[in-house]
């Protein structure tokens, strides 16, 4: 099973990569389509988060909505599979970019900036932006199977200019030692994957958030800031929210659980303003599944 997923990756990789680019694009689209007739498991949990964002929605409005979220799903993944053949000038010129400031200040005083995103739009395109740029992105990658997809997919991104640390009980050390030292630490921060993450309330509802950019910062001193990852017609637009201020009083943990909620808040409000951009098929709050209305 392994090897045919990897052989399935793999093949699309070259397929979607050689087609015309209208030929590619449109063939994720139909692509996107044929899952969302399917309504599988994962058409389902997509429907399920979306519902939870907008449940003024009717049927017809919501199905709407899952249909935008599936191909805008699907048009990243054949980004990712044409990325390799983008020149510098195409990253730099398919990038726009709201209070960029909040990000470039302090890393023009030498601090390092650590960047806590949600999945959404395609976090590979601003990070290949920023590494254009000049600014030394490090970030984090779950561990796929199989090892040789992993291992294509770090490949891939650090290509790009990216510096990718598997996700394992050492990486706060390493991520510590590298926002000491300056640099951009980009974090995708919407699910928990130790299952040890902080309880949050998102979008009114009970969830857990990964710990780290918010301990992080605190152990390091380095700015925590939010972003959001959206698409446009021609390529993506980046929204920088302020730095979360570390509380004066409290806890380590009472610190990280008030920074994380304010994280979560973030992330909620730009979903819902953009919410077909929001990749998010997994199951990610903790209070059961929520009535399918499909």
């Amino acid at each position: 099973m392994k090897t045919l997923i990897y052989w399935g990756y793999n093949t699309a990789w070259k397929l979607l990569r050689a087609l015309p680019e209208r030929t590619a694009y449109r063939s994720g689209n139909a692509i996107a389509d044929y899952i969302y007739k399917k309504n599988g498991s994962s058409v389902k949990r997509l429907r399920s988060n979306y519902h939870r964002f907008h449940p003024e929605l009717d049927q017809s409005q919501l199905e709407d909505l899952v249909l935008r979220g599936m191909r805008s799903y699907m048009r990243y993944w054949v980004d990712t599979f044409r990325f390799p053949g983008w020149s510098k000038e195409r990253i730099l010129g398919t990038v726009t970019i709201e209070n960029e400031s909040y990000l470039r200040e302090p890393m023009s005083q030498g601090t390092g900036v650590i960047v806590a995103l949600p999945h959404a739009g395609n976090w590979d395109h601003a990070g290949a932006y920023f590494c254009a740029t000049g600014a030394p992105l490090v970030t984090v990658a779950e561990h796929l199977e199989p090892e040789k997809l992993f291992r294509k997919f770090l490949a891939y991104r650090e290509a790009m200019g990216m510096e990718v640390l598997d996700f394992n009980s050492r990486v706060i050390a390493t991520l510590a030692q590298r926002a000491r030292a300056g640099r951009l630490i980009a974090l995708v921060a919407d699910r928990d994957l130790s299952q040890s993450g902080i309880n949050v309330d998102f979008a009114g509802f009970p969830s857990r958030m990964p710990a780290g950019p918010a301990l992080l910062s605190i152990q390091t001193g380095t700015p925590l800031i939010t972003a959001y990852v959206q698409y446009s017609p021609n390529g993506i637009h980046i929204i920088f929210e302020p730095i979360i201020e570390i509380p004066a009083s409290g806890s380590s943990v009472e610190k990280a659980q008030a920074m994380t909620q304010v994280m979560a808040d973030r992330f909620a409000l730009n979903i819902a303003n953009k919410t077909e951009d929001w990749h998010m098929l997994q199951r990610i709050w903790i209070d059961g599944d929520f009535k399918e209305r499909a």
